[in-house]
């Protein structure tokens, strides 16, 4: 009996991009940002440092790529969640805010990536520009759902709920026993219609 020999197959440079950032995400929430490196990024990712190099500049370019990865993937889902939750204003600006209340945005992995974006976002300009746009989009959709709901004022409004999100999935992050994630969604809808 002669042993069938399978071809090798070479992923497309985008799948190896995306199992890098994938990796990188995956280092940054088992490790934080000071056990992130080539070495443990590569591990995870099955590849060799010089694949690493090849597709991005270095270690900060993969970072700064995994956290505009994250965001792209984050809006994402609060825009799937407001289409899901139909035409009705309330309920479609109800979604988007309470979207982070609900899985993947619950995965507790996602913590360990989320806090070391934003430590690197008030030291490094690149990361700072990736933040401020990618909340900057968040506020400004957030905005345009509580004008369709009749608020005044949307643009101070969002600023205000999207601090309240953030401050309730940081706690639940931190202590999923504190409150769950029922009781943030209650306290999210209770402000939006307080507020609209």
């Amino acid at each position: 009996m002669t042993a069938v020999r399978q071809a090798f197959t070479r992923e497309s440079a985008d799948a190896r991009r995306a199992d890098l950032i994938e990796a990188t995400a995956a280092c940054l929430a088992e490790h934080g940002l000071a056990g992130t490196n080539v070495r443990a990024i590569c591990a995870k990712a099955g590849v060799s440092p010089g694949l690493l190099r090849h597709y991005f500049g270095g270690i900060d370019d993969l970072v700064a790529a995994t956290y505009q990865a994250t965001s792209d993937r984050m809006d994402a889902i609060f825009a799937a969640a407001m289409v899901q939750a139909g035409s009705d204003p309330r309920a479609r600006l109800t979604a988007y805010l309470t979207a982070s209340f609900r899985p993947p945005v619950t995965d507790p992995e996602l913590l360990g990536a989320w806090t070391a974006f934003w430590a690197l976002a008030r030291s490094d300009g690149r990361m700072a520009a990736i933040h401020a746009e990618s909340y900057a989009g968040y506020r400004a959709r957030l905005g345009e759902l509580l004008v369709a709901c009749g608020a005044a004022d949307a643009e101070r409004l969002a600023i205000m709920l999207t601090a309240m999100v953030d401050g309730l999935w940081l706690e639940l992050s931190l202590d999923a026993e504190s409150f769950g994630a029922e009781a943030a969604v209650a306290m999210v809808k209770r402000a939006v219609f307080a507020l609209v």
